[in-house]
């Protein structure tokens, strides 16, 4: 068995939370954060046991200013 860290990015739209792993391309939603995070932990298993992930290079996370009208 694997255990890797992975990004969960966390927002509510309308009703619901959205979770997302960008790393894998998993969603899940839930009616609270805990619920979100659970089933996104599930989807990702689950993805991760028929399609695991190839070697990666090192990723960097930064953020970047745009100007918009």
């Amino acid at each position: 068995m694997h255990t890797q860290h992975f990004t969960a990015i966390i927002y509510k739209e309308e009703d619901v939370y959205i979770a997302e792993c960008p790393e894998v391309g998993t969603v899940d939603q839930g009616t609270t954060i805990e619920e979100a995070i659970t089933g996104l932990k599930e989807a990702t298993r689950l993805y991760l046991e028929e399609f695991p992930l190839p070697e990666k290079s090192p990723r960097f996370v930064t953020s970047i200013e745009i100007s918009y009208a």
